[in-house]
């Protein structure tokens, strides 16, 4: 498996939409939700007007040319929002792709990313039960809040 991860290009943008229906979690059992739910202004803030502000920065994974993840992020008022200066993080992967190890490697790819940029750290959010979470730990963040079902998460780059 050849795999690139490179910045995503301006005409790449909408594919995030791909991505973001890919990030929502559905527990075991449970039936994903409709497409439409894309719509919603609660998951509209990952991607509208993706990258009109500075702090929008995104990474693609390539395998053998075909695009299979993507990682990104931007300063909002997302579930794992912390500050004006925080950026969060979303990640997703076709499941196709999952465990060979590319999630991780974008994540690593991003956070150099974020410090070279001169964030000091980067957050996201969480369901528990989201096989992810560990993903999120091994790559350096730490719970910082807890809800009832979701952990707040904060990497300090």
């Amino acid at each position: 498996m050849d795999i690139t991860i490179r910045e995503i290009q301006k005409q790449e943008y909408p594919l995030l939409n791909n991505f973001l229906y890919e990030a929502i979690f559905v527990p075991e059992g449970m039936e994903p939700p409709p497409k439409s739910i894309l719509t919603s202004p609660e998951l509209q803030v990952y991607i509208e007007h993706f990258g009109e502000s500075e702090d929008d920065r995104g990474l693609v994974a390539e395998v053998d040319g075909k695009i299979v993840g993507a990682v990104w992020v931007r300063i909002m008022n997302d579930y794992g929002h912390i500050d004006k200066e925080t950026p969060s993080l979303a990640i997703s992967l076709y499941k196709e792709y999952r465990s060979a190890g590319i999630g991780t490697a974008m994540m690593k790819k991003i956070l150099a990313l974020l410090k070279s940029s001169g964030y000091k750290q980067v957050s996201l959010s969480v369901q528990k039960a989201n096989y992810a979470a560990k993903l999120y730990l091994k790559t350096g963040f730490e719970i910082i809040r807890e809800k009832e079902d979701e952990y707040i998460m904060v990497n300090c780059l």
